[in-house]
């Protein structure tokens, strides 16, 4: 699932009671008493402030399937994000989220409910380590993934996400590109295509830990399970998965083929938000979590939304730059 929206402003505000159900197969009703406080005051905060939250697939399921109003991965919220209708908008996820979405909204108010919320994948590369690269390959087009920050993709052609990667590289119909800065996927990609391509050397710490050694343990513990990766993971995971994709297309991937059991090869809140749309479907589940996914809360979602905190800003000198890389990519 990569879409949902419930009208902030209009109708009846649901009860917590009510959007417990989406999450009972996963969330214990003892545990939910000590969310349901925080998520009534959420759906009323935001038909009170005329506010949206986009939620990434990453995000738990309280948040994902209780609050939330646009949810999917990274390329689903930052096209969806362009499209929303509110005057306040809620990033659960990341930082570079959170600028990507005020990117393509500057006249609404982004907020991030934790400004440490970060990513290791744009803590690894600068805008300077870009320009050195363009100077150490000449005329070389840089392809920038989204996990990044703005100034970074300022410095860039155009972004991708994990999901369009290879028709971005290939768009641009040009023997070799930079991709930055995630090695694992560049080097993923680059074994679907003729383009050459020239990598960075970041790795989200999340996908990295994953180990081919990991996928013949759960072969030999859930005999007949199938095994999807997310492209971020090293390729000789890759190698022995049964597919690799984006979150988007893991979720899809299950939907469509409906596997007995199945383990997702990604951040552990994604097997979550997955099984509640598929009863049907046995989720194995191996557990990487990503911290500063972790740090966004129903409580300081709740806090973001009375207190208006914490305005997402974007230096100006950077703004056209890393919208135009945005937008390009969106294009694609």
């Amino acid at each position: 699932m990569d879409y949902k929206r419930e009208a902030p402003v209009s109708g009846t505000i649901p009860s917590a009671a009510s959007v417990y159900q989406r999450v009972h197969r996963v969330i214990a009703r003892v545990e939910w008493a000590a969310f349901s406080d925080d998520v009534e005051a959420i759906l009323a905060l935001k038909r009170e402030r005329n506010a949206v939250i986009l939620a990434h697939n990453y995000q738990t399921p309280e948040i994902f399937h209780c609050v939330a109003d646009i949810v999917g991965n990274s390329l689903a919220l930052a096209r969806k994000a362009m499209t929303v209708d509110a005057d306040i908008i809620v990033l659960a996820g990341v930082h570079f989220m959170a600028e990507t979405a005020k990117l393509l909204n500057p006249d609404k108010t982004v907020l991030i409910p934790d400004l440490g919320a970060g990513c290791s994948l744009a803590d690894s590369i600068a805008a300077n380590d870009v320009r050195l690269m363009r100077q150490r390959y000449p005329g070389v087009p840089v392809v920038t993934y989204v996990n990044t920050s703005a100034a970074v993709k300022a410095e860039s052609d155009i972004c991708c996400t994990s999901g369009n990667a290879l028709a971005v590289v290939e768009s641009l119909g040009v023997e070799r590109v930079i991709m930055l800065p995630d090695e694992y996927l560049a080097r993923n990609i680059a074994a679907q295509t003729s383009v050459e391509i020239i990598a960075w050397n970041g790795h989200c710490e999340v996908h990295e830990r994953f180990t081919p050694a990991d996928i013949r343990e759960l072969r030999d513990a859930y005999p007949g399970v199938t095994v999807l990766a997310h492209p971020e993971c090293p390729p000789e995971v890759v190698a022995v998965a049964d597919f690799a994709g984006s979150t988007a297309a893991m979720s899809d991937f299950v939907g469509r083929h409906k596997p007995a059991r199945v383990v997702l090869m990604t951040e552990c809140s994604m097997s979550d938000n997955v099984a509640i749309e598929h009863p049907d479907v046995e989720f194995v589940r191996p557990c990487n979590l990503c911290p500063h996914m972790k740090r966004i809360t129903l409580a300081n979602i709740r806090t973001a939304l009375q207190e208006t905190r914490h305005i997402v800003t974007i230096d100006a000198r950077v703004v056209d730059g890393a919208r135009r890389a945005v937008e390009r990519m969106l294009a694609v």
